[in-house]
């Protein structure tokens, strides 16, 4: 795999509403885990729709690699211009700080936004251009807009052998037991 997407919740969707929120770390060690195989087996390109969440924890995650393995990119597309236009300041400030960390920024549509249908050429654009996608999502919780990602992502899968790898809340309990376990065996 040479380009993987990189999506799944966003922080409202998490009730994640600051960068403080302990359980971010948890969530990028998650992504971490999930990179790191496909980095050692040759991944170049991370790419992002750039969502205040998910998106962004992982353009950090990858940022951070970029240390360790100089080869990587990372890539946020958005759907339309200006998407954190409405965002809070500290919101806003936050993703100015990651989008200067990329190595590519761009958006879809060069207009601010004007429907579903920016969206839509987003995701077409971004599953054509990668060759898998990490997803987090659990199928066990609340209904979020991440399903539409997996549901096309599993279509694909099944039609073309994309590649599916998925975080789920399992997963992020094995990050929280673990960063626990390591806790109490420091002490």
């Amino acid at each position: 795999m040479k380009n993987v997407l990189v999506t799944g919740y966003r922080a409202h969707e998490l009730q994640i509403f600051d960068q403080k929120h302990r359980n971010i770390e948890y969530i990028k060690k998650a992504i971490e885990s999930k990179l790191l195989p496909l980095i050692e087996e040759g991944l170049e390109w991370i790419i992002t729709p750039g969502q205040y969440g998910t998106d962004l924890w992982a353009c950090e995650v990858a940022i951070e690699l970029r240390r360790r393995y100089p080869r990587l990119k990372v890539s946020i597309i958005t759907a339309f211009s200006n998407q954190e236009e409405q965002w809070k300041d500290e919101r806003k400030a936050y993703y100015q700080k990651i989008v200067e960390g990329v190595d590519y920024y761009g958006a879809v549509s060069n207009q601010p936004y004007a429907g579903p249908w920016q969206f839509q050429a987003r995701d077409e654009l971004l599953f054509r251009k990668t060759d898998g996608i990490i997803l987090f999502y659990d199928e066990e919780a609340a209904e979020s807009s991440a399903k539409f990602v997996r549901d096309r992502a599993l279509k694909k899968q099944d039609e073309s052998g994309y590649r599916f790898i998925g975080i789920g809340a399992d997963d992020i309990q094995n990050v929280v037991e673990e960063e626990n376990s390591r806790r109490y065996d420091d002490m």
